[in-house]
């Protein structure tokens, strides 16, 4: 299945361009303040959280399918 294998590798590569230029989520930094419901640097964090869940996304889907690629 070269072509799982191939569609893999895309996703890994554009969900690590999106880790290298995205932050982590937040909810990974265990120092983070807390912001106000609704405020300007709360909107700023919940997307850059969705961006940043994005990446994580794809090359954990890009793995799997890579290695289910792979195997069959």
């Amino acid at each position: 299945m070269i072509l799982l294998v191939a569609i893999g590798l895309g996703l890994v590569w554009h969900g690590g361009q999106i880790v290298w230029v995205a932050p982590r989520p937040s909810q990974f930094d265990p120092d983070r303040p807390e912001l106000g419901a609704g405020s300007p640097a709360a909107f700023n964090r919940f997307w850059l959280d969705q961006y940043a869940w994005t990446g994580v996304g794809l090359v954990v889907v890009g793995i799997a399918c890579a290695v289910a690629g792979l195997v069959s």
